[in-house]
C-alpha cells in the first residue's frame, strides 16, 4: 500500500473517531474503528508523522517531482484530528473531577485517606507504549475458581489480591465481563481497573456468566448473584471483607452490574440460595445497556431490542412478554434504596446511545436517596477502559477516588 493509500484510511480512520458514522446499522464497524483510533491516538499520531518524515526523505532522493501533496495534505489533516483526539482524552481527568465534585461535593477529597499528588494524576507514558502488555507485580491472580460447578467454565471466577494480603478486611470490587451477553471472558476486560485497585489493598473479583443464546434472560443475572453468594461465603479466605462489595461492568456488564445493584435478594433470580444476601453497597457501571423495554422511546433503543436483544438474549417477542423487558431494564428498577452509583458513558457511543445512560441517570436521581455520580467523557467510544490508554488510566484513577470515598464512607457509617 502506498503513501497516499495510508493516508487515505488514516484520514478516514480519524475522521470516523472525531465524528463516529450514524445509525444502528454502521454502529459496530464505527465503533471498532473510532474505539482502536481514539484510544490509541497518540501511537497512530507517531506512526503517521513517521510515515511522513519517511515519505519526505524518499522524495529528496528522487526530485521534487516525488513529493505526493495530496498524501501530505491528508497526513496533515488526520495530524491535527489526532491531536485534537490526544487533547480530548488528557482532558478526561478534568471531566471526571468535575463529576466527581458535582456528585458529592467539592470537598469530597477532604474524605480521602489522602488527596492525590501530581504524580498520580499525570499521564503515565510509559504504560502506553505497550498498551495491551498489562501486568503488574503487586498482585497475585488466582484463576478459575469454581463459584458454580454446574456451568462448566462458565461458573469460573479469578481472585485479583495484593501480593501482601491486607489485614482487617479489604473491600471487594466484582466486575462483570461484557460482550453482549454472547461472547467474552473474565480474563479480557476491567484489567486496569482490578490491578489498580488490587495494588492498592483490594480485594477483586472478575466472573464468567452463562451466554446467549444458548442461556437466555435471566439466566446471566441469576449467575452474577450467584457469585455474590460465593464472595460472601469465601472472600474472606483471600483478606476481603465479605460485608462490604462494589461491582461494575461494561456494556452487557454494564447492564448486568446495574440490575444486580437494584434488585437485592431477588428470590425468583436466586434459585437455590434465596435467603443469601446478594445487595451491593456501590455500582460502577461503564457504557451499559440501562432500557431493555424501549421505555425511553429512542427509536435506536428499540430496534436493538426488537432485532437482538429479543431473539438472542430474552428468547422471546416484547409483543408476547413485556413484563420480561421491563424486568430486565435496570431504569425501570430504581427505587429509593438504590446503592451509589458512578456511571460512566462516552459521548460518542455507537453501540449503546449515550441517551439511556442520561435516562438511567436523571431515573437515579429523581428517585433514589444516595449519590449519584455521572460522568459524560466527550470524544469516548464504547470500551474505552479495556486496556491503558490516556483516558483510561485517568478514569480508572477516578474511580480509584470514588471508591475510595465511598469505602471510608461506609466504615464511617458503620464505626
Amino acid at each position: 500500500m502506498g503513501f497516499r493509500r495510508r493516508q487515505v484510511v488514516t484520514a478516514a480512520l480519524t475522521a470516523n473517531a472525531l465524528r463516529p458514522v450514524p445509525g444502528v446499522e454502521a454502529g459496530i464497524p464505527a465503533f471498532f474503528a473510532g474505539w482502536l483510533t481514539g484510544e490509541l491516538a497518540p501511537h497512530v499520531l507517531a506512526l503517521t508523522a513517521a510515515d511522513t518524515t519517511r515519505h519526505l526523505a524518499s522524495s529528496r532522493r528522487r526530485g521534487s517531482g516525488g513529493v505526493d501533496r495530496l498524501g501530505l495534505a491528508l497526513a496533515g489533516a488526520s495530524v491535527a484530528g489526532l491531536g485534537y483526539l490526544l487533547a480530548q482524552s488528557r482532558r478526561s481527568a478534568q471531566d471526571a473531577e468535575e463529576a466527581l465534585v458535582e456528585g458529592l461535593g467539592a470537598d469530597y477529597v477532604e474524605q480521602l485517606d489522602a488527596a492525590p499528588t501530581p504524580a498520580e494524576l499525570a499521564v503515565p507514558w510509559r504504560k502506553l507504549v505497550y498498551p495491551f502488555r498489562m501486568r503488574e507485580p503487586r498482585v497475585h491472580v488466582e484463576k478459575d475458581v469454581a463459584y458454580d460447578d454446574t456451568t462448566g467454565r462458565r461458573g469460573l471466577l479469578d481472585v485479583y489480591a495484593p501480593v501482601e494480603r491486607p489485614e482487617g478486611g479489604a473491600p471487594v470490587l466484582l466486575q462483570v465481563h461484557g460482550g453482549a451477553w454472547m461472547i467474552g471472558n473474565k480474563d479480557q476486560q476491567g484489567i486496569p481497573l482490578m490491578q489498580h485497585l488490587a495494588a492498592k489493598g483490594w480485594v477483586c473479583v472478575a466472573i464468567n456468566y452463562r451466554l446467549s443464546p444458548r442461556s437466555t434472560f435471566p439466566d446471566h443475572v441469576v449467575d452474577v448473584k450467584k457469585a455474590i453468594a460465593w464472595i460472601r461465603e469465601n472472600i474472606a479466605a483471600y483478606g476481603g471483607d465479605p460485608d462490604y462489595l462494589a461491582i461494575t461492568g461494561g456494556s452487557a456488564g454494564g447492564h448486568l452490574c446495574a440490575l444486580t445493584a437494584l434488585t437485592p435478594n431477588k428470590r425468583e433470580w436466586q434459585p437455590g440460595f434465596e435467603d443469601v444476601d446478594t445487595s451491593v453497597q456501590v455500582a460502577v457501571p461503564h457504557y451499559g445497556v440501562y432500557d431493555f423495554a424501549g421505555a425511553g422511546g429512542h427509536r435506536a433503543t428499540i430496534k436493538v431490542r426488537d432485532r437482538f436483544i429479543a431473539p438472542r438474549v430474552m428468547g422471546t417477542t416484547w409483543e408476547s412478554d413485556p413484563e420480561a423487558f421491563e424486568d430486565a431494564s435496570p431504569v425501570l428498577q430504581v427505587t429509593e434504596d438504590a446503592p451509589d452509583f458512578f456511571v460512566l458513558h462516552g459521548r460518542y457511543d455507537t453501540l449503546v446511545p449515550v441517551d439511556q445512560a442520561r435516562q438511567f441517570v436523571a431515573e437515579l436521581r429523581r428517585t433514589s436517596k444516595r449519590s449519584v455520580v455521572y460522568a459524560e467523557l466527550p470524544g469516548a467510544q464504547h470500551a474505552f477502559d479495556v486496556f491503558p490508554s490516556i483516558r483510561s488510566s485517568h478514569v480508572v484513577r477516578a474511580i480509584d477516588r470514588y471508591l475510595h470515598w465511598h469505602w471510608n464512607q461506609y466504615r464511617r457509617e458503620r464505626s
